[in-house]
Parts: C-alpha cells; sequence; structure tokens
C-alpha cells in the first residue's frame, strides 16, 4: 500500500514521495521576470524535502497576469531566468514544475495585499481584460473584459503553446496548464461566465472546446515522456454540483485521451455568490470520484497540511498526490516534520545531506 512518503512514477519521472508544492503566487515579478527573491524561495522550498516543486502560475502573455507583478513565459529573458529556478529545484532533489495561465477576467488586478481589486481603468498599470463573453466577475473584481474573437482564442493558444515550448527548453519536467479558478480556460468552461452562442459557447462540450484544443496543442510540444497536467476546478459550489461534476468528469475523460497524464482537482471559483464548505481535507471524496470515473491519477490541494490528513488520503487511494501549499511557507520542511510525525525511519533524511546529517547523526546536542 502506498502512503505519503512512498515514491511516484508518472511517465519517465519518479518522484522521492508523494508530496507535491502546488502553484502559489509570489507578485514579486516585475515585466514577468523572476529575480532573487524567486530564486531563494524555491530553493528553499526543494530543499524542504518533497517530491515536486511547482512554479506559480504563470503568465503566457502579458495580458494573462493577475497583476503586474505576476510571472510570465512569453519571451526568451524570463525563460532564462526561469531556468536557473528550474536547476536549483531538481539540484535539491524534486523535480521542478511549473503551472502556465492567463487569468482572463480576473487580470488586471492589485496583488492581494494592496487590494486584492481590479486596477482602475485610468491607471495606467492596468490592462484591458479579455474573457469568452463580456461578462464581469463581480465583487472586487468589476471591470468588463471584452469577448474574445476566435483569432483571440487562437493567438492565446499559440501563447501556451510557446509557454510550454519554453518551459521544456528551461528545464522544467512537470507542466501544469491553469485550468482553474475562474481564470481564462475555467471562464469558457463555467456558465457563470461563458454566454457565447457559437462553437465555443452553449452545452458542455462546447464550452469545455478551448480547454481541450489548448491541452492538444500543447501535448504536441511538450515531451511525450514528460508528465502534461492540469489543474482545475470540478465544481462551483454553486447549487448544480452534481450537474457540473458529471460535466467535468466527461470533459477530463476527454482531455486524458488528448494526452493529459494527471488532473490536479480544484474548485471553479468562478462566481462570488459560491458558498464552499472549507474544511481538513474536504476536497479528497471529489477527488477519489474523479479518480475512479475518469481513470486518472489525481492530486489535490486545500486543507491536507495535516500530515496524517495527506498520508491517508494516499493510503485511501483518494489521492496520487498531495498538494501541500500555505504548510510549506509556514515550514519550508514540513516534509520533515511529516516523516517525524508519522514515524518514518531516519525522518531527517527526507532533507539535504548537509541537513540531514547532522539532525540524525547526534541525538544528544552535547555531541555536537
Amino acid at each position: 500500500m502506498a502512503d505519503l512518503f512512498s515514491s511516484y512514477r508518472l511517465k519517465n519521472v519518479e518522484l522521492r514521495n508523494r508530496i507535491a508544492i502546488p502553484p502559489m503566487c509570489q507578485y514579486m515579478a516585475i515585466d514577468g521576470v523572476a529575480n532573487d527573491w524567486h530564486k531563494a524561495h524555491y530553493a528553499t522550498l526543494a530543499r524542504g524535502g518533497s517530491g515536486l516543486v511547482i512554479v506559480e502560475a504563470t503568465a503566457v502573455a502579458p495580458e494573462g497576469r493577475i497583476t503586474p507583478h505576476c510571472l510570465g513565459l512569453w519571451n526568451d529573458d524570463q525563460a532564462e531566468q526561469l531556468r536557473e529556478i528550474a536547476a536549483a529545484i531538481k539540484a535539491a532533489g524534486a523535480v521542478p514544475g511549473i503551472q502556465i495561465a492567463h487569468a482572463g477576467r480576473k487580470a488586471s488586478a492589485n496583488i492581494p495585499w494592496e487590494g486584492d481589486d481590479h486596477i482602475p481603468a485610468n491607471d495606467v498599470r492596468g490592462w484591458q481584460t479579455i474573457a469568452p463573453s463580456a461578462k464581469a466577475f463581480g465583487s472586487l473584481l468589476p471591470r468588463v473584459p471584452t469577448e474574445m474573437t476566435v483569432a483571440d482564442i487562437l493567438r492565446v493558444q499559440q501563447n501556451f503553446v510557446d509557454a510550454a515550448s519554453r518551459a521544456v527548453d528551461a528545464g522544467f519536467e512537470w507542466l501544469e496548464l491553469h485550468f482553474a479558478h475562474g481564470y481564462l480556460a475555467q471562464s469558457f468552461t463555467s456558465t457563470h461566465s461563458n454566454l457565447r452562442n457559437d462553437e465555443y459557447g452553449g452545452n458542455a462540450e462546447n464550452r469545455g472546446r478551448f480547454a481541450s484544443e489548448t491541452l492538444a496543442a500543447v501535448r504536441k510540444v511538450w515531451p511525450e515522456k514528460l508528465p502534461l497536467t492540469a489543474r482545475f476546478g470540478v465544481l462551483e459550489f454553486d447549487g448544480q454540483d452534481e450537474q457540473t461534476l458529471n460535466e467535468s468528469i466527461q470533459l477530463v475523460n476527454q482531455w486524458k485521451q488528448l494526452g493529459l497524464d494527471m488532473l490536479s482537482v480544484s474548485i471553479g471559483f468562478s462566481t462570488p455568490e459560491a458558498r464552499i464548505p472549507w474544511g481538513p481535507a474536504f476536497l479528497a471524496p471529489i477527488a477519489q470520484r474523479v479518480r475512479n470515473e475518469a481513470g486518472i491519477p489525481v492530486s489535490s490541494a486545500w486543507g491536507f497540511g495535516a500530515p496524517d490528513l495527506a498520508d491517508q488520503a494516499i493510503r485511501n487511494e483518494q489521492l496520487d498526490l498531495a498538494m501541500i501549499g500555505r504548510a510549506h511557507l509556514e515550514n519550508p520542511n514540513w516534509s520533515y516534520q511529516a516523516a517525524k510525525e508519522l514515524h518514518k525511519d531516519n525522518p531527517a533524511w527526507v532533507l539535504p545531506a548537509p541537513y540531514a546529517h547532522w539532525l540524525s547523526r547526534y541525538s544528544d546536542p552535547r555531541q555536537r
């Protein structure tokens, strides 16, 4: 039986354990370019002992950034700085992953600690957003996006392809497509945001077309030997969850046929009226249903920060990987702490040797 510290192989990539650090935006980039903050941040996380570290949502085009300070991967200068981060993650023993994204109608926002709201239209820091339909998200994000033409759709899909090519050239070995959280791809799948009446709107198949075409296009340039994954909000907690979940599972089945290797199960966040039942591991049974009915490996975040919960989700075959996010910001050595709590032999050896040597060799501090 697999547990949290069992190794995991997907395609030609092997993780040293089932602990993954999901994308967590840092909002510290300038013109989409990573800097010393990102390099220190990701090297520190990778040294903590997890099997996989996924770099934060990285925009495929300038208008796809959530904020002016999000990472980008639409030019070679950005890719060159990310190359150092991928190398640092790998040198620390983790697999380097990256999430590529387009924020759609939720773009052009202030960073969270400066409001988390749309930048005013008369502010030069902002830009016009795009989406499947000219419908604002609402709440703190009232800007009405421009409805995308088919030419816009094809351009953004090519942006994803180009970013994926740059990602593999930069040394990343795990790619996650951000199809969740009310951003562009999710907004195409959701009836809360997609009011189109062409081939990209209407029924569930049409609403899933943008994401399916994007996945298929990326699959052509992303190496077959490396995992191609997606994060997707399979339900909204909006009172229509059973129908949405059934449609999502059908869509994931299609994605599997198109070459998707794993799904990170998340929430849609397509409407501010959602009533999300936050709680420990609350998405575990939903992830298990996707895993069983779509026949695809799954991961999930949101509430797995207690080691026993993450371990139980793996043992119960609800998850193949446990995404541990904020707990790693609080304690970058979360994997070491988890190994101790789960009574693993020689728990310090989830850490790099220069740490593990001192933490495991002497039990008596006077001998150090």
